[in-house]
Protein backbone atom coordinates (compact mmCIF):
# COMPACT_ATOMS: atom_id res chain seq x y z
CA UNK A 1 0.00 0.00 0.00
CA UNK A 2 1.16 3.91 -1.08
CA UNK A 3 1.14 5.98 1.80
CA UNK A 4 1.34 8.93 0.04
CA UNK A 5 -0.35 12.51 1.31
CA UNK A 6 -3.60 12.15 -1.40
CA UNK A 7 -4.60 8.62 -0.13
CA UNK A 8 -4.15 9.33 3.31
CA UNK A 9 -6.23 12.70 2.91
CA UNK A 10 -8.97 10.25 0.73
CA UNK A 11 -9.19 7.90 3.31
CA UNK A 12 -9.81 11.00 6.27
CA UNK A 13 -12.21 12.69 3.62
CA UNK A 14 -14.28 9.16 2.95
CA UNK A 15 -13.66 7.78 6.25
CA UNK A 16 -14.97 10.57 7.86
CA UNK A 17 -18.17 10.93 5.68
CA UNK A 18 -18.55 7.16 6.00
CA UNK A 19 -19.11 7.65 10.01
CA UNK A 20 -21.34 10.46 9.21
CA UNK A 21 -23.35 7.56 7.69
CA UNK A 22 -23.14 5.19 10.88
CA UNK A 23 -24.05 7.54 12.87
CA UNK A 24 -26.94 8.48 11.38
CA UNK A 25 -28.19 4.81 10.32
CA UNK A 26 -27.80 3.58 13.58
CA UNK A 27 -29.82 7.14 15.22
CA UNK A 28 -31.96 6.83 12.48
CA UNK A 29 -32.93 2.68 12.38
CA UNK A 30 -31.92 3.32 9.10
CA UNK A 31 -30.37 0.29 7.35
CA UNK A 32 -29.27 1.91 4.01
CA UNK A 33 -27.13 4.53 5.39
CA UNK A 34 -25.88 2.23 8.19
CA UNK A 35 -24.21 -0.68 5.37
CA UNK A 36 -23.50 2.39 2.79
CA UNK A 37 -21.28 4.09 5.88
CA UNK A 38 -20.34 0.42 6.47
CA UNK A 39 -19.37 -0.18 2.92
CA UNK A 40 -17.45 3.29 2.80
CA UNK A 41 -15.24 2.17 5.62
CA UNK A 42 -13.97 -0.48 4.23
CA UNK A 43 -12.89 1.04 1.07
CA UNK A 44 -11.59 3.56 3.34
CA UNK A 45 -9.34 0.83 4.90
CA UNK A 46 -9.22 -1.92 1.62
CA UNK A 47 -8.44 0.11 -1.09
CA UNK A 48 -5.23 0.97 -1.70
CA UNK A 49 -5.26 3.65 -4.22
CA UNK A 50 -7.01 7.09 -3.88
CA UNK A 51 -9.05 7.53 -7.15
CA UNK A 52 -10.21 4.16 -7.12
CA UNK A 53 -11.74 4.82 -3.06
CA UNK A 54 -12.72 7.62 -4.30
CA UNK A 55 -15.15 6.47 -6.62
CA UNK A 56 -15.75 3.61 -4.67
CA UNK A 57 -16.74 5.94 -2.34
CA UNK A 58 -19.38 8.04 -4.43
CA UNK A 59 -20.99 5.12 -6.29
CA UNK A 60 -21.74 4.18 -2.75
CA UNK A 61 -22.81 7.91 -1.90
CA UNK A 62 -25.20 7.93 -5.01
CA UNK A 63 -26.78 4.30 -3.89
CA UNK A 64 -27.64 5.43 -0.64
CA UNK A 65 -29.10 8.31 -1.90
CA UNK A 66 -31.22 6.27 -4.59
CA UNK A 67 -32.28 4.00 -2.53
CA UNK A 68 -33.34 6.24 0.17
CA UNK A 69 -35.76 8.40 -2.66
CA UNK A 70 -37.26 4.59 -3.10
CA UNK A 71 -38.49 4.98 0.22
CA UNK A 72 -36.35 2.32 1.85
Amino acid sequence: MDWNAHYLWASFLWGTIAGGYLIYGWKQRAMVPLIGGMVMTAASIFIGSAAVMSAACVITMIAVRWRMRQGD
